[in-house]
Formats: C-alpha cells, sequence, structure tokens
C-alpha cells in the first residue's frame, strides 16, 4: 500500500515539473537590465589595487578627477571586509551612443599629486571600474598562441619609462582611455543588454590653442577632423607644475555573446589539464591508501572474529596481539583532555561551513558576478554552525567523564575566534596605518563581534546543552584502574616522526589546487572552479582519514595506547606543510617588497594554516574514534 502511494506521489510530482509554468529567479544584484539607445550608462569606480602592496586604496585617494558629489554603493559584508569601495564617477556613457575626446577635466599638479601619482606607478596599481556590474578588464594579446586573448583587470595607473637618447627613467601617467563596450541585441525589441567592459589605457600629451576652457578643441585628440588617440608617442609626463588633461573614448560594439555567458570570456580557464593532472595525481594517494587500510581491515577483524583461536604462526600471535593487549587502556581520557574537545568541537564548525560553502558555490550560488557572496556566506555559516561545535565537543567531553559543560562550552566559543580575531584586528591596524581602504571599517569590525557574540555563542550554548543531555557513549571495552606501560618504541613510531609523516599525504592531495587558490587570493584573478574543489575536497577528507586510521594501527600494533591527540596531529600536521608551501610561494612568485605587505600575508595565511589544522585534524580524529572502536568491540576480550 505504501509502495503504491509512493508512485502516485512520484507521478503527480513529475506531472507538476512537466506541465505547470516555471518561474526562473535571478539573485539579487545579477538580475540582466535592458538598456534602450541614449540611455545613461553609469560607471562606476572601485578601488586602486596592486599586487606588490597587496594594499588596496579608494579610487579617489589619488587625485583623479571627480564627480560634483561622491555618492558610495551600498556593499554586502564581503565587499566591505575585501577592501571594495564602490563609488560613482565622472564618466558617463549614452548607450550606443560612441563619444570620442570626451574631457572629463585638467589638472595642474603640485608638489604632493605628482608624488602621489607616482608611488602609485611605482607601486604598479591598477584602477578598477565597474559597467552593469561587469568589472573593467583590459585586453592583452598573448604573443605564443595566435588570435588568443588574455584579459588583465583594471588598467595600470601609468608607467616607466625613458625618452629616446636618455638614461633618466620618468613617469608618464595613463590620462586618455578609450573605452569598448559590448552588447547583445534583443532582436524583437529597441533595447540590449551590455555583455563586455574594455580598455585601452593611452598616456598623451594633449595641446591646444589659446587659453584653457572647458569647451576649448585639443589639437592632439578632436572629434571634428576625426583624429583620434591610437598610441602614447607624445606621453603625459608627471611632474610638479606639470598640466594634465583626462579624456575618453568610447566604442560600442554589437556582440554575439548573450548576457547569461557574458562572465564565461573573464573566467576563460586554460589550465584545466592541471587540475585534472591534480585530481589523478591524488586519486593514486587515495588508492594506495585505500589498499592499506582494506589490507589492515581484513587481517585484524575478519581473522580476529573468525579464527579467534586459531593463529596460526608465533610470529603471526605476536603481530595480532599487540593491539589487543592494550584493550584496558585504550579508551583512557588522554592528558589536556578539554582541549581536545575544544579542537575537535571546532573542527566540526570548520567542516560544516566549508561543505556547505562548496555546495552553494557549486550550485552557482556565489558566482564572481555575485561580489563578495562568498566571504559574506562563509561567515554567516561559521556562525550557524556553532551550534555543531558545541554538540560535539559537550558529547566528547561527557564520554570523558566531565561534568562542567558550561566551561568546555565557553572554550568551543571563544578559543578559535579569539585567537584568530586577534590576529586580524593587529593585521587591520597596520593596513589602517598605511591609510588603505582594505582596513575593516569599526562599524564592520562591531558587526562581526555583534555575530559572534550575539549569535554565534549563544549557539554554541544550545548545541552544547542538547549534547550533554544525551547519554554518554558506551566505550566498547572496560578499561582498567592502573594504566598499563608502555613498552619502548622504535624510532620510526617515535610521536614527532609519525606526525610529520602523516601530514605529507594529506597536503600532497591538495597542494595542485592550492597553488591555483593562492593565485586567485593574492594575484587578484577569479577563482570558480568549485567543481574540482569539491572533489579535491573529498579527496582531502580520505586521505586525512586513512592515513590517520593506517598509523593508528601500527601505534596500537606497538603496544602504545595514547591515540587521542596523536591522531589529531597526524592529519593536522599537513597545515605545517601548507604554512611552509605559502612561504615558497611567497619568495618565488610575488613581487612584493614592503614589510607591511609581508607581514600582512604571513598574517593571513597563519590564518588559513590554523583553519586547516583544526579542520584535518578533526577528520583524522573521527577516522580513529570510528576505527578503534570498530575493532575492539568486534573482538571478544577474555
Amino acid at each position: 500500500m505504501a509502495g503504491h502511494r509512493f508512485q502516485l506521489a512520484w507521478i503527480f510530482s513529475m506531472f507538476v515539473l512537466f506541465f505547470l509554468r516555471a518561474h526562473c529567479f535571478y539573485l539579487p544584484g545579477v538580475a540582466p537590465q535592458d538598456f534602450k539607445k541614449g540611455d545613461p550608462l553609469l560607471v562606476k569606480v572601485n578601488k586602486l589595487t596592486s599586487t606588490k602592496t597587496q594594499l588596496p586604496y579608494s579610487y579617489y585617494s589619488i587625485p583623479y578627477c571627480q564627480p560634483d558629489r561622491i555618492v558610495d554603493s551600498a556593499e554586502n559584508l564581503g565587499e566591505v571586509l575585501r577592501g571594495d569601495r564602490i563609488e560613482n564617477s565622472p564618466y558617463v556613457f549614452k548607450m550606443r551612443e560612441p563619444q570620442m575626446c570626451s574631457i572629463v577635466c585638467r589638472k595642474i599638479l603640485d608638489k604632493n599629486t605628482a608624488k602621489a601619482f607616482k608611488e602609485k606607478i611605482n607601486d604598479e596599481y591598477r584602477v578598477n571600474m565597474i559597467l552593469d556590474n561587469l568589472p573593467l578588464v583590459v585586453p592583452i594579446r598573448r604573443p605564443d598562441q595566435e588570435n588568443a586573448v588574455v584579459y588583465q583587470h583594471g588598467f595600470h595607473v601609468g608607467l616607466r619609462g625613458q625618452y629616446a637618447g636618455t638614461k633618466e627613467e620618468k613617469h608618464f601617467i595613463h590620462n586618455h582611455l578609450t573605452f569598448t563596450v559590448k552588447y547583445h541585441k534583443d532582436l524583437l525589441a529597441d533595447s540590449a543588454r551590455i555583455v563586455g567592459f574594455e580598455v585601452k589605457p593611452f598616456s598623451v600629451k594633449h595641446e591646444y590653442e589659446g587659453d584653457w576652457n572647458e569647451k576649448i578643441r585639443l589639437t592632439t585628440c578632436d572629434p571634428h577632423a576625426k583624429r583620434a588617440v591610437t598610441s602614447s608617442e607624445s606621453p603625459q609626463e608627471v611632474e610638479e607644475n606639470k598640466e594634465v588633461i583626462f579624456t575618453y573614448d568610447v566604442e560600442f560594439q554589437e556582440s554575439d555573446i548573450r548576457w547569461a555567458s557574458r562572465w564565461d570570456t573573464y573566467l576563460l580557464m586554460a589550465d584545466d589539464q592541471i587540475h585534472w593532472f591534480s585530481i589523478v595525481n591524488s586519486l593514486m594517494i587515495v588508492l594506495f591508501l585505500s589498499g592499506m587500510v582494506a589490507m589492515i581491515m581484513l587481517r585484524t577483524l575478519y581473522r580476529d572474529i573468525s579464527k579467534y583461536n586459531q593463529l596460526e604462526t608465533q610470529e603471526e600471535a605476536q603481530e595480532e596481539t599487540g593491539w589487543k593487549l592494550v584493550h584496558g587502556d585504550v579508551f583512557r581520557p588522554p592528558t589536556n583532555s578539554d582541549l581536545l574537545c575544544v579542537y575537535v568541537g571546532t573542527g566540526v564548525q570548520f567542516f560544516g561551513m566549508i561543505l556547505v560553502t562548496m555546495i552553494f558555490a557549486l550550485l552557482g550560488f556565489l558566482s564572481p558576478s555575485n561580489r563578495g557572496g562568498l566571504m559574506t556566506a562563509m561567515l554567516l555559516l561559521w556562525v550557524f554552525m556553532g551550534l555543531f561545535a558545541g554538540y560535539s565537543s559537550a558529547r566528547l567531553y561527557k564520554m570523558f567523564k566531565g561534568t562542567e559543560w558550561k566551561r568546555i562550552t565557553l572554550k568551543t566559543a571563544f578559543m578559535f575566534p579569539a585567537t584568530v580575531f586577534a590576529i586580524f584586528f593587529v593585521l587591520n591596524a597596520l593596513i589602517w596605518g598605511q591609510k588603505s581602504s582594505g582596513a575593516v571599517p569599526f562599524g564592520t569590525m562591531f558587526a562581526l563581534v555583534l555575530l559572534w557574540f550575539g549569535i554565534s555563542v549563544p549557539l554554541v550554548f544550545v548545541g552544547s546543552y542538547v549534547g550533554f543531555k544525551k547519554p554518554a557513549i558506551e566505550d566498547p571495552v572496560k578499561t582498567n584502574k592502573i594504566p598499563r606501560q608502555i613498552p619502548e618504541q622504535a624510532w620510526y613510531m617515535n610521536p614527532a616522526f609519525s606526525i610529520l609523516i602523516g601530514g605529507i599525504l594529506p597536503f600532497g592531495a591538495v597542494f595542485i589546487e592550492l597553488f591555483f587558490i593562492l593565485t586567485s587570493i593574492w594575484l587578484h584573478q577569479f577563482y570558480y572552479i568549485f567543481g574540482f574543489l569539491f572533489i579535491v575536497f573529498i579527496i582531502l577528507i580520505v586521505t586525512c582519514a586513512e592515513i590517520t586510521v593506517v598509523l593508528c594501527y601500527f601505534q596500537l600494533c606497538s603496544e602504545d595506547y595514547l591515540w587521542w591527540w596523536r591522531s589529531y596531529l597526524t592529519s593536522g600536521s599537513s597545515a605545517l606543510y601548507l604554512f611552509l608551501y605559502a612561504a615558497f610561494y611567497f619568495f618565488t612568485k610575488l613581487e612584493i617588497t614592503k614589510p607591511v605587505s609581508g607581514v600582512l600575508y604571513f598574517g593571513y595565511m597563519l590564518i588559513v594554516s590554523y583553519a586547516f589544522f583544526v579542520l584535518t585534524g578533526t577528520i583524522g580524529f573521527y577516522a580513529c574514534f570510528w576505527f578503534t572502536r570498530l575493532i575492539y568491540s568486534s573482538v571478544k576480550i577474555d
């Protein structure tokens, strides 16, 4: 009857899906906008960025042309934390109406403004702009491939160079911008949608006849004489008392690219082969470890359960009984068991946050068009996953016969976030000292503290209360009153050695993908290949679990029952390799010269490594916890 009812429900749901009209939805801020001919297009300016300093600055922090009134755009939490400062600009286009040599403004540089421009040119800062939620890009032809174009985000403030015949290096500013707006026309209506926003920057020393006024005609760039700027042959120098005239052209190009695919050119991926190589490499590690785990399980469980009293050789008897001899001590609570509970709870919180974030990203909710979405989602998920952190730490604490659950809850709620917040606060003070827009404002800092104390901490308490109310987890074997003496261990079973060896394989499974993640963060490129990342994440979980189980088995065989902390640290030690790789990446791939920027890099990578330690350690701990309970519950103890 139940099966028949299920069939009916299934047929009805299929009918609803096929025959009822579906309504699609767009995410806020990323819905398509139609523009008719002559509609105003508002260009917004974003932060100035540099891969050399990693310190963003707001566009108007250097003396560019300003509109009558500067208006800040509303930003989400993620955008503020990334240092985005989106403001209006003096550039105004009209849809499908080309402009040539429009003058924005004229500036006479004094000592300070010339110095500000020179500093930004030296540090290779780029100007970022936005039109209809699309970032501005500079198309650059690749010399190694025909018709291959790569897109650079934003255009450089200027460049350094020498006049022919001189050795003195001069600074030149990009004061003429040739914008190209690509649009896809609707065949039925007169409207069109914007699908591309490109620029070619030039440095031009503009000239004019007579005295300056707003309506003057330039001789170097004249729409009436059809004289356009096509090169930087006579560039505009940046020096005190020099006159700089800012101008721009706008061209409109019809494009076959539809609005839904307009981000594809930005996200063009030339290195998918490397990602597949990374996954194959990781899978080989997993297969190798899976084979070892399968052998261990077969040897221990199959032989123990079925041929318990029929051991074939004396040598085998010795090996098989190694881990059985410690059955009376294997579930003895470890030293610093409170700390272990806290770290396991925090790891569960991290695991939940990353898993749900990945699922959202895979479903396309966190695409690059939704600026700051990834950061906002991760923060909110971290806060709400406090529930699971409290629950898992309280369950473990009760198993260790703990009674003061409130104390353990407070530690779980504050230990990891307080450490990260302290590092973050120091780094933020450094950024603030550099007057960078990357410094988190006081209001946002207050909002973060409110999220932590107002939502996360109460949820950790709720989770702990529920976890502590549940009956304690029973040990499969009784624990002896007197601890057994651990025999002297072989050199290769030394805790420090086996812990360090255990971290190599989980790190090896992810390090190629890690290269792309670091590149996207520190070299300002888009990271969007969440499909690959999800596969790598699954491989990381399996690798952490398997390496810990294998090393835990060897440890128990050598009659060492202190596995609790060792299991956490074995897979957690991969965080050490992650930090060392981050240092290697800093010295080989980045061109950071400022001490503050170096401190920022290592500070943020320390936070990432600490988080990775908590995550991988917890995965390893739970795998080993499950493994020991499984093998000891399936063996008859006399």
